[in-house]
């Protein structure tokens, strides 16, 4: 793929995500199917708006069915998946299905994107697979299709997968369908401009969330989405910076699956560094007197929503105002009190869950 970012003075190449992948083998085994003859390449829309020219291989044409692949291309970004091959193979059906093959994991436990017992298959790359399909195959038919990705049953191991209750492979992934490359150093330096101009601009009070649910969510409530810088896992750094630079105010809006990190003091929240989040709800929870029932099952959730739903069950939500006020404390601790730091947290699948003292305040100030 020939498209490039520059990005602290290196230039950097875009990928393509393992569900683009999937959609455009699944595209072009589809279209073999309906014309008898082999493909050397497929273009495939993604949701960033790209048209993509994608190389196919391993094509495999009999009676009733076409199997072809297409290999990862991360780019310049590190990926697991980088050069694996993403198989799809595409037969008549009487109603459209898509199936996970050798090396795509399974869906084991609650609280993810895709239900019990189905394919690790992501919403996105389902509706891209169904829609590039459909796209080529003659008016009136539709087909079955089986993604699978052999390497995948090794390289799945390497991720959080297992941990997730995804057993057996990978997740085909990829909101965008591009891969964006990001070394951390460039990644740290373009949020210390971002910060730098806003100073320059006369802003002392600012909106931190870690990624664009965050700042998503700040547009929902209608606040000034010019003041917003996306932190990533970054926290510590990010408030170190910010008390650097001499800003006054810092609002945290954030995913409770990242911002719980904080109430335990872990200030680079990626997964490979440190999770803590059933460990931190549970603490809080305990010190609120909830049921030893209710502490069990938050600390056998799969995921901070499934972990929700048995909070909201019992009558517990007030743990959530709890802990953004402990976020607020942390991150005050952090920066020895010389920034004011408010905090409010969500769920995309719960929404508003809490909020720390501090918040309303410093909310009213970016109301637009």
């Amino acid at each position: 793929m020939d498209r490039f970012i520059e990005k602290n003075g290196k230039k950097l190449r875009y990928g393509f995500t393992t569900g683009t992948c999937a959609a455009a083998a699944a595209k072009a085994s589809a279209w073999m199917l309906s014309h008898g003859t082999e493909l050397e390449s497929i273009e495939i829309d993604t949701p960033k708006g790209w048209i993509l020219s994608i190389p196919i291989t391993d094509i495999e044409i009999s009676a009733d069915s076409v199997k072809c692949a297409v290999i990862k291309d991360a780019g310049d970004d590190p990926d697991v998946t980088h050069g694996m091959k993403v198989y799809a193979e595409v037969r008549w059906a009487d109603t459209y299905t898509l199936k996970g093959g050798i090396g795509i994991g399974r869906v084991t436990k609650p609280g993810l994107a895709v239900p019990i017992g189905e394919p690790a298959i992501n919403p996105v790359p389902r509706d891209m697979i169904k829609k590039a399909v459909h796209d080529v195959i003659p008016t009136g038919k539709t087909v079955e299709v089986t993604i699978s990705a052999p390497e995948g049953v090794e390289r799945g191991k390497k991720t959080f997968n297992p941990k997730l209750g995804i057993v057996g492979g990978l997740s085909i992934i990829g909101t965008s369908g591009i891969v964006e490359p990001m070394s951390e150093e460039a990644l740290k330096e373009t949020m210390r401009v971002e910060l730098r101009m806003l100073l320059a601009n006369d802003v002392d009070t600012v909106i931190f969330s870690p990624g664009n649910y965050g700042r998503d969510y700040a547009r929902d409530i209608a606040l000034d989405d010019t003041k917003i810088v996306k932190t990533s896992n970054f926290i510590g750094f990010m408030m170190d910076e910010a008390q650097r630079q001499g800003v006054k105010r810092i609002l945290w809006i954030g995913h409770l699956g990242k911002m719980v990190k904080v109430a335990s003091g872990i200030f680079q929240t990626h997964s490979k560094f440190a999770d803590g989040r059933m460990e931190t709800l549970t603490a809080h929870l305990a010190l609120m007197e909830a049921p030893i029932t209710l502490i069990r099952k938050v600390m056998d959730s799969n995921t901070t929503d499934e972990a929700i739903d048995h909070i909201k069950e019992a009558g517990y939500m007030d743990v959530f105002n709890v802990i953004a006020s402990t976020i607020s404390n942390k991150c005050s601790e952090r920066v020895h009190q010389e920034v004011e730091v408010g905090t409010i947290i969500f769920t995309k699948a719960h929404g508003y869950l809490g909020e720390c003292k501090n918040a309303r305040t410093l909310e009213e100030g970016f109301k637009l």
